[in-house]
């Protein structure tokens, strides 16, 4: 396997081939720009030290030349996410059509594996980061250290709330939140229930001000113990219905804040003998894949996975050709968002 390029600049990788080779890094230098006055068995000896070290010869020469790695870090929660691996395969095809290639890392939704991975990233020299982060993380000043040194930073879906220099790509989650809610309000629904995430992150605060602003709207009354926010996990889903079913006065729709979650709370509803839609609407959140082929198929919200990894690419050759920056960084960009009807509400 073919190491990358350590810096930016090259200077370690110079320094690794001008040790193992014997020569001086100015020589080393001079060999991989083509220096008209170098010896060929000196211009040998350099390159035979490439290929022994497993340098790739041509992006040693590349790096040096324009100061870049062409290499991308992408940071990303979960790849298992339906969401966030249509988002990486669109981001990863459209770069290597770019000359592009992509640094795919998981944080595993864990905080300190996300700082660790900064650092990577940062040692490794990439061009750029683009980063989804974990619903743990309420102080992105980690990512600072990218910024400081000039390499940028793209945040999408889960975003910072407070202000960065960064440049944000999110959903439209509020006006997800409330084509959810109000879909059920108009199918007679009046005890709606709330599974979502914690409010940490802005996707959940963005989807239940949206939830909250259509109840509010219709004049329908939030019942707080039909408000749930935690991790948006199966079996999580499935200890909210049991908390609300043991109960006499029970929800006639769900919001989910996830597919998983709507499946979960669908497949709890028919197991205590209730009919999806009749005696209870559900509404889900992601158009994942599943929520089309479970029976009854789920309504859920549609975030256009490929959209947003479209507009991530666009944005970023835009920054790294240094042009077209100004419109990008100073508003968050907003990718629409659409109900999709099915059968469960």
């Amino acid at each position: 396997m073919k190491k990358a390029v350590k810096d930016k600049m090259g200077s370690n990788t110079i320094l690794h081939v001008a040790e193992a080779s014997g020569l001086s890094p100015a020589t080393v230098s001079r060999v991989m720009n083509n220096h008209p006055y170098v010896k060929e068995e000196t211009k040998k000896r350099v390159l035979d030290t490439i290929e022994k070290l497993g340098y790739h010869r041509n992006n040693v020469a590349s790096g040096l030349r324009s100061n870049k790695t062409k290499t991308i870090g992408l940071i990303v929660p979960r790849i298992s996410m339906f969401f966030h691996a249509a988002v990486i395969t669109v981001v990863q095809n459209h770069l290597y059509k770019q000359g592009y290639n992509v640094m795919i890392c998981q944080s595993n939704d864990s905080l300190q594996m996300e700082k660790d991975l900064v650092k990577t990233l940062h040692s490794t020299r990439v061009d750029a980061v683009i980063a989804a982060c974990t619903l743990q993380t309420t102080d992105f000043s980690h990512f600072d250290l990218l910024m400081k040194s000039g390499i940028p930073v793209i945040f999408y879906d889960r975003v910072p709330m407070q202000k960065t220099s960064a440049i944000l790509i999110k959903g439209d989650d509020v006006r997800g939140g409330y084509l959810a809610a109000n879909h059920l309000i108009e199918l007679g629904c009046k005890r709606i229930a709330h599974i979502s995430g914690l409010l940490s992150c802005n996707l959940y605060l963005d989807r239940t001000a949206g939830f909250e602003k259509a109840m509010k709207q219709n004049n329908i009354p939030v019942n707080k113990d039909w408000i749930f926010h935690h991790e948006l996990t199966y079996d999580n889903a499935r200890r909210d219905l049991e908390k609300i079913f043991k109960k006499s006065k029970v929800p006639d729709g769900i919001v989910a804040d996830n597919d998983t979650s709507a499946i979960a709370a669908l497949e709890y509803a028919k197991e205590i003998g209730l009919n999806v839609p009749v005696d209870l609407k559900i509404i889900g959140y992601s158009n994942d894949p599943r929520s089309a082929i479970i029976s009854p198929s789920i309504t859920t919200i549609e975030q256009y996975p490929d959209l947003m990894g479209e507009k991530i690419v666009k944005v970023l050759m835009s920054i790294l050709s240094r042009t077209n920056t100004e419109d990008v960084l100073q508003e968050p960009t907003v990718i629409p968002v659409q109900l999709i009807r099915r059968f469960s509400a």
